[in-house]
């Protein structure tokens, strides 16, 4: 069956939305360790340069691996998972892999490294440094980032030059919240979806995303599930310019079919 596309909205660039996946801390893996399973670290955070660090379990065998490497470092690959904001039947939306080489640094680096993720991201686990956990520093090499948007392979310095969206760390209080309480909006929402999603019988309307440039959408068919994104009229940075733009998404102000085209342009994924 032929799918009519309108224009693509606009969209966070790939290591904008790298950097927001990154920042809104989904599960964590290390992968490609030498191990048959996946390493999860007890904490992880990406930092601004674009490098990672890990608070790993005392006990795991990948320091022991680190440790006996000639040059002090292992090749690994880590995987983060981005999940909706709300249950979804495919919860997973977006996937990052930064590969690169594993290092344990200095005892000093390690305590200063723990204290600047202690001040952006508070987890009492970061205690557990030198008292039965240890800090491993991992050094990128490259990243690939896989979502509705596309796929794109990322350079470290496009990591460390990108900021997370405005929006990624409110977002999932928000939308869960507003699908829970104002399941109304989404009846209203489903005017801007192509024809062929709107009028599909058993389809529901659930919100997946929100970023400057508009809203993201998952709608569950009974045989498919499909993204859609929704562009804001004009791009939002701050929590006023983002209410603003979603009323008038959902308020219907526009007088003409041109007008309302352009305030939410949707694209199927």
């Amino acid at each position: 069956m032929a799918t009519t596309r309108l224009r693509r909205p606009p969209a966070p660039t790939d290591a904008e939305r790298a950097r927001s996946v990154a920042t809104r801390g989904g599960r964590a893996a290390l992968v490609g360790t030498g191990s048959p399973d996946a390493v999860v670290p007890l904490v992880h955070h990406l930092q601004a340069d674009g490098s990672a660090v890990l608070l790993l379990d005392d006990d795991a065998p990948l320091l022991d691996r680190i440790h006996s490497a000639a040059d002090g470092e292992l090749p690994v690959m880590l995987e983060l998972t981005d999940h909706a904001p709300v249950e979804l039947r495919e919860p997973v939306r977006a996937l990052l892999w930064i590969t690169g080489r594993l290092r344990i640094p200095d005892p000093e680096s390690a305590r200063r490294a723990v204290l600047h993720v202690a001040d952006v991201q508070p987890d009492p686990r970061l205690l557990d440094l030198g008292h039965g956990a240890t800090l491993v520093r991992l050094d990128p090499n490259s990243a690939v980032l896989a979502d509705a948007e596309g796929s794109a392979a990322l350079a470290p310095v496009d990591l460390a030059a990108a900021r997370p969206d405005p929006f990624c760390r409110m977002e999932q209080h928000w939308l869960s919240h507003l699908e829970e309480a104002h399941p109304e909006v989404f009846v209203a929402l489903a005017r801007h979806l192509p024809p062929a999603l709107r009028d599909t019988p058993g389809a529901v309307v659930r919100p997946l995303g929100v970023d400057r440039c508009g809203l993201r959408l998952r709608i569950e068919a009974p045989t498919r599930d499909v993204d859609v994104r929704l562009a804001w009229r004009q791009e939002a940075n701050t929590v006023a310019e983002l209410r603003t733009q979603f009323g008038l998404l959902v308020g219907c102000p526009f007088r003409g079919a041109g007008q309302d085209r352009a305030a939410g342009e949707a694209y199927e994924a």
